[in-house]
């Protein structure tokens, strides 16, 4: 994604009404860090630095924390992410029978890389180790929805249906 695509996506006006009912339970204990992360998450779908920083000063945490926290774990995602999350397998049996070109198709279509996502908020791609269906090998999910004996042809009428 040009740098232009994604400035844009993460230049929305974030609301942060919400945050206090949501840190609420949280207020004056220890040990709530990754708690407090994975409800901003839910929240919000990622975790905007907006949010962070309310939620560093009403707990009384450093933000440096949080922010370290967030990045150290992969279920934690410092920016937007689409509305249909595609995963494209790496492993083994998908390489051999073709992933490489599936992946490399889809970027194609969505004009993003592996681990962006698209202005609109579309799509998020993402590459995995394996997604546990060998037997349809090359395989991709769309929002956990395994999709199987992929081609490159295959991919833009998938996509397509995908809103």
């Amino acid at each position: 994604m040009s740098s232009e695509g994604a400035t844009a996506v993460q230049q929305h006006e974030i609301d942060l009404s919400g945050i206090d009912a949501l840190l609420e339970p949280y207020l004056g204990k220890r040990g709530t860090v990754i708690p407090v992360l994975q409800s901003l998450q839910e929240h919000y779908g990622y975790l905007p630095r907006p949010a962070l920083e309310y939620a560093a000063a009403r707990m009384k945490i450093p933000l440096s924390r949080l922010y370290g926290v967030a990045t150290f774990y992969a279920q934690f995602k410092m920016n937007p992410r689409g509305r249909n999350i595609i995963r494209v397998c790496k492993g083994t049996a998908c390489h051999i029978q073709g992933s490489p070109k599936v992946a490399e198709r889809v970027e194609e279509i969505l004009g993003i890389k592996s681990g962006e996502t698209t202005p609109d908020l579309r799509f998020t791609l993402e590459e995995v180790a394996c997604i546990g269906a060998c037997a349809l090998a090359p395989v991709m999910t769309i929002n956990d929805e395994p999709h199987g004996r992929l081609t490159p042809d295959k991919i833009k009428e998938i996509l397509d249906s995908y809103e």
